[in-house]
């Protein structure tokens, strides 16, 4: 039998052996390319922000970062997917605001976005903002809420299709101003962007990133940022609250995480790279353009805003009886 002291030395030795180890492996990590699953097609708002921030990764780790995109059925395919990715450090998932909205319209997914992902951090998060077509006679977002009120049905709304945030954020102003408009989905945000610039819809709650050229241009009105502050990229358009419609703010956050079970130190590791990246000249003038501010929301912070998402966009789904054809 080994005296208890000796017990103690060897239990204390082998917890040092493998901590010394842990931090060598996160030293070592990584040794070859490493994959990011992207779950909507190339082209659209998570890779415009999912790209930069890989580059940015390659320089710093001193590997290649792979995107790899699955798009369907609302980003769930991906996430599906992701969730199976070997926990070895080597597989990563860029997710957005589309997973929390996810389980209150999509009851039998073979994943959880709360525990079978580990949260690293979320990487963008641009406010949303209200605009309408020029033809549209509302100057501003009061105008448009006693418009709406006065015909109900009369405006349509676009979004990037059903249950994507730009339509959960279209239910949600119809709830928080008792108005009543109609829903056109469409298959992505750019779809729905051309339309609305053509004059084929009316509405728009868009990401701040693609409508301000838009706006900038006067192709596009902006009546409202869906956010506490003022865009510096449309500084003259109100924040919905100064506009009258207060609480009423939406981001379409993008965040990365690790499948459940990779190594802690590797996890560590990735947190301090991305804030790093997060901070570059780069990643800096490349969200400021996508109309992003830098976030700081990471580890279990990051893990309990997504808790709170998911039940905000819970009951928006119900209240607002959300279904998808």
């Amino acid at each position: 039998m080994i005296p208890s002291r000796s017990l103690i030395a060897l239990a204390t030795a082998v917890g040092l052996g493998l901590a010394a180890a842990g931090t060598a492996s996160a030293q070592a990590w990584p040794q070859r390319p490493i994959t990011f699953i992207v779950p909507f097609p190339a082209g659209g708002g998570t890779d415009a922000f999912a790209r930069p921030l890989a580059a940015q990764l390659d320089q710093q780790l001193g590997q290649r970062i792979i995107i790899e995109n699955r798009g369907g059925a609302g980003g769930t395919v991906g996430a599906s997917a992701a969730s199976k990715l070997a926990p070895d450090g080597y597989g990563f998932f860029v997710g957005a605001a589309h997973h929390a909205i996810a389980p209150a319209l999509y009851p039998k997914l073979d994943y959880n976005i709360q525990t079978d992902f580990i949260p690293i951090a979320v990487i963008a998060q641009p406010p949303q903002v209200i605009v309408v077509h020029p033809k549209v006679e509302a100057k501003t977002l009061a105008e448009l809420i006693a418009y709406a009120k006065a015909n109900p049905d009369k405006l349509n709304y676009a979004s990037a299709g059903n249950g994507t945030t730009h339509h959960l954020a279209g239910e949600l102003f119809k709830l928080q101003t008792k108005t009543s408009l109609t829903h056109v989905p469409y298959r992505g945000a750019g779809p729905a962007l051309q339309d609305i610039v053509a004059g084929q819809v009316d509405v728009l709650f868009d990401g701040l990133g693609s409508s301000a050229p838009q706006i900038q241009s006067g192709r596009l009105r902006g009546l409202a940022v869906a956010a506490t502050t003022r865009s510096p990229a449309i500084p003259d358009v109100p924040t919905a609250k100064e506009a009258g419609l207060d609480g009423y703010e939406v981001a379409t956050w993008y965040a990365l995480w690790a499948p459940k079970g990779t190594p802690a130190e590797i996890v560590t590791r990735m947190r301090a790279e991305v804030a790093k990246a997060l901070q570059s000249p780069m990643i800096t003038e490349a969200w400021k353009k996508n109309g992003s501010p830098i976030p700081s929301l990471a580890g279990d912070d990051f893990g309990k805003f997504v808790g709170t998402e998911v039940a905000r966009w819970g009951k928006v789904v119900a209240d607002a009886k959300v279904k998808l054809e």
